[in-house]
């Protein structure tokens, strides 16, 4: 309760004390006598209800707004001139309004109302549209048919006109053949009538002779019968051969030309479904290739680039297939058939550097623990949650922040329609939020800057925004497109703000999506659960995910067993830009995969067996293309040692980032090999296949099974453990760091020089020499300079003082020193004395 005194209230309205009290008593408050009296706030309402019944006005239960005017007088003390000083009244005055929470509510009404009714409108709009785009539709439609029939009459008109031209040629053929006939037929007519002839006259002439009457002309004809006999087996078989002639030429076809075909060719083909395609040989396609510099088999296959250069060099055209071409018509099918869209919830990805506080600012968002799961406190895996608000819902994706997830966070901003960036208010813009902005900046979504930790003492944000805006993401405040919010994921402060900017960008975005039809989505991750097999999260973008749907996600499929959400209950469907647990695929599909529903298993099993082929494939081609680049590079090179590993991960995500982590490591000396890659616990095969290929099992999140330890421990298998991938890394890095080759530096530890040379029946020349820098050991390398060039390299023979031998010099000393196998020492050279000495390396993080 607020007490004050008559004379400072009577200050505050601007009236004298006396006039105040004086109202007081109109007013039938008794108490008050005197100015100092402490006034109380029941006392004001009654003062008030009073003046108001005076001036005519009825007294309302509460006011819709209210005006508070205060004002308060203080004195300070100046320094005037020559030094005296002087009191100035200063006056200070206040002014507060009060609004009715009545009158709020019902402007908020308002504009909710009006908001409606712009909705209302725009769906109106929408409805308009659609019928306009259906009638136009059967226009087209209608217009199509009758293009089709007019199309139609005109191919058949040109059917019945090639028709008449082919009965035209052929009756045409007919009659030349019926004229072949009937000539052939006159002309053997006339040959049966000459022979005819020719044998009567030869009968004739015969009788004659024998009758003994020869005359020249008589064995002219004699002769001549036998030429003519000889000229009709002649003209016979000339006959003969005519009409075999004339039969051969009416049955043959005359070859044609080589036909130019277009084949089509996938991403792999064999050779011998190539060679089936252009309708050759397998041999004769071979040959092609050992002429373009490819040795194949018949069963080999062939990458796309390779087999459209041999299409080509065959004389036929190649047409180059996509490898998605067997899986759009299946696609454009199911879009067509979805509903009109509506509005959805927004999906938001939470980016940024590693301990920036994303998770934590979504543990406080959704009221859990979500850090306190994960080992080392870091995320590690995508996690998809739904949270409902008042004013609407929420879909955040948490991506991990350490440099070796950039795959899970590219995936993350590519299905995300805002990008919350996370940056600590005590450490500013690292490399990972770098990344996360090139991220959010390729798929072409919105930013929202989350400057968290501002309660630390050392939060400095002006510095974070100078920092950001130096990559190009300027505040609103300072002329640009983005909003920056600062909050605290340990308090809570600016949270309520950061929500309401999401839901205002997402009101701007206009998201829309159709809730009816086959759903469509995107796999965030996937794992392998002892008891529940298969699991997939996925983030459904379109349709409606229901149980018992059959869903083609990658090259698994599966009918929907169970549907869970972030928390592990059961629900029955879920509908755009909401994330679900999915129970029931065949295996565990591949992180950033698209998820599908299909009508039927069978269509399911085809595409996901097609994939899988397709898969294979393209592993067996670059096997096989990697297999000569191999080859020739390490011809004259030294083997490389390589370090075989076998991983196993709780996920798919995981198990991709550690994979590209390790392969980092791979250079010119060392090389990481993955001999295989799971999602799951270790199982027997998995250690029976280390212990073959002589590799290391790690196991990162996951165990192994009963048989799995049974068979290590008589094996004696190599497995070891993670939970936190920074150790894994420093692990690995290590190993291949003790697998590097030493490096040899030198290290010169004296220079002597050369003052005159003696001669030693035992050594031969013998250096004497005086030891200016350092110390000169018997057992050390040396160089011999001249002219500060080196002119010989080798060990110390012998190293005297005095005729007396010795293991060191010291500088300052002199000395006589015999070069091992080297007698042309000469006076002013110089003998510099090094050692080797051999320094681990290590592969840089």
């Amino acid at each position: 309760m607020e007490e004050i005194t008559v004379r400072a209230f009577a200050e505050q309205i601007g009236v004298s004390p006396e006039r105040l009290l004086a109202q007081f008593v109109e007013a039938g408050i008794e108490g008050l006598n005197s100015p100092d009296d402490l006034l109380l706030n029941e006392q004001k309402m009654v003062l008030l209800g009073h003046l108001r019944k005076s001036r005519g006005k009825q007294v309302q239960a509460e006011t819709q707004r209210v005006t508070l005017r205060r004002r308060s007088i203080s004195e300070l003390k100046v320094a005037g001139s020559q030094g005296r000083s002087k009191m100035v009244t200063i006056e200070v005055r206040r002014k507060r309004v009060y609004v009715k929470r009545a009158v709020v509510l019902e402007q908020e009404k308002q504009r909710i109302d009006e908001a409606r009714k712009l909705r209302e409108a725009e769906q109106e709009r929408e409805r308009l549209a659609e019928r306009q785009q259906h009638e136009d539709d059967v226009e087209r439609k209608r217009r199509e048919e009758a293009s089709a029939q007019r199309k139609a009459e005109e191919a058949r008109k040109l059917e019945a006109a090639r028709q008449e031209k082919e009965n035209l040629i052929r009756a045409q053929e007919e009659e030349r053949r019926r004229a072949e006939a009937e000539a052939r037929k006159e002309e053997e007519e006339e040959q049966r009538r000459q022979e005819k002839a020719i044998s009567a006259h030869v009968s004739k002439s015969t009788s004659r002779a024998k009758k003994g009457k020869s005359i020249s002309g008589e064995l002219h004809v004699k002769t001549g019968g036998k030429g003519g006999r000889r000229e009709s087996r002649a003209r016979r078989r000339q006959g003969r051969g005519r009409v075999a002639t004339v039969e051969a030429q009416h049955g043959f076809e005359r070859p044609v030309e080589p036909k130019q075909k277009e084949v089509e060719i996938p991403e792999t083909i064999s050779v011998s479904d190539l060679a089936q395609r252009m309708a050759v040989k397998s041999s004769g396609l071979i040959r092609t290739l050992m002429k373009l510099g490819v040795m194949a088999t018949i069963n080999q296959t062939l990458d796309q680039d390779t087999a459209s250069l041999a299409v080509e060099e065959m004389g036929h055209v190649a047409k180059l297939q996509a490898p998605q071409d067997a899986d759009m018509a299946l696609l454009e099918r199911i879009r067509g058939l979805h509903g009109k869209n509506r509005l959805r919830h927004p999906v938001v990805t939470v980016m940024g550097h590693v301990d920036h506080g994303k998770t934590s600012l979504l543990d406080y968002i959704r009221s859990t623990r979500v850090t306190s799961k994960e080992a080392g406190g870091i995320t590690q895996h995508i996690g998809a949650y739904h949270v409902k608000l008042k004013q609407g819902g929420i879909t955040f994706l948490d991506t991990p922040g350490h440099a070796v997830f950039s795959a899970m966070r590219a995936r993350g901003a590519q299905v995300t329609d805002l990008v919350i960036l996370v940056v600590a208010a005590d450490d500013g813009v690292m490399p990972q939020t770098i990344e996360a902005i090139d991220h959010a900046r390729a798929a072409g979504v919105p930013i929202v800057a989350a400057i968290n930790k501002i309660d630390k003492p050392q939060a400095d944000l002006e510095r974070i925004k100078t920092e950001l805006a130096q990559r190009e993401v300027v505040p609103e405040e300072w002329g640009g497109d983005t909003q920056f919010i600062p909050v605290s994921a340990k308090t809570g402060e600016g949270v309520e703000s950061l929500l309401e900017a999401i839901l205002l960008q997402a009101e701007l975005l206009e998201l829309k999506a159709p809730v009816d039809g086959a759903a469509q989505g995107v796999v965030l991750e996937s794992s392998l659960d002892k008891g529940r097999g298969s699991m997939a999260t996925v983030l459904v973008q379109r349709g409606t995910l229901k149980r018992g749907d059959t869903l083609l996600a990658g090259c698994e499929y599966g009918r929907v067993r169970s549907l869970l959400d972030e928390q592990g209950r059961q629900v029955n469907s879920a509908g755009p830009s909401m994330p679900v647990q999915v129970l029931g695929l065949s295996g565990v599909p591949e992180a950033g995969d698209e998820a599908l529903v299909v009508p039927d298993e069978h269509t399911a099993r085809g595409v996901a067996i097609h994939r899988q082929q397709h898969e294979r494939n393209a592993r067996f081609v670059a096997q096989q293309q990697a297999k000569p680049d191999d080859l020739f590079t390490q011809m004259g090179k030294d083997k490389i040692k390589v370090f075989n590993l076998l991983i196993k991960a709780d996920v798919r995500g995981s198990l991709e980032a550690i994979r590209g982590a390790v392969n980092r490591f791979s250079g010119e000396e060392v090389a990481v090999n993955v001999i295989s890659a799971g999602v799951g616990a270790i199982t027997e095969s998995d250690i029976n296949l280390a212990m073959v290929s002589n590799a290391v099992i790690i196991a990162f999140n996951v165990r192994a099974d009963k048989a799995a330890r049974r068979a290590q421990q008589d094996s004696g298998a190599d497995v070891r453990y993670y939970s936190v991938i920074y150790d894994l890394i420093d692990d690995v890095r290590k190993v291949l760091s003790g697998m590097l080759s030493p490096e040899v530096r030198e290290k010169i530890v004296g220079i002597a020089e050369v003052r005159d040379v003696f001669r030693s029946p035992k050594f031969g020349a013998v250096a004497g020499s005086l030891v200016t820098e350092g110390h000169v050991r018997r057992d050390d390398l040396i160089r011999v300079l001249r002219d500060n060039m080196v002119i010989y390299e080798g060990r110390l023979e012998s190293l005297r003082r005095f005729k007396n031998d010795i293991a060191e010099v010291q500088a300052g000393t002199e000395c006589g020193i015999a070069v091992k196998d080297y007698n042309d020492v000469r006076p002013g050279d110089q003998i510099e004395v090094y050692q080797r000495i051999e320094v681990d390396r290590e592969i840089e993080p």
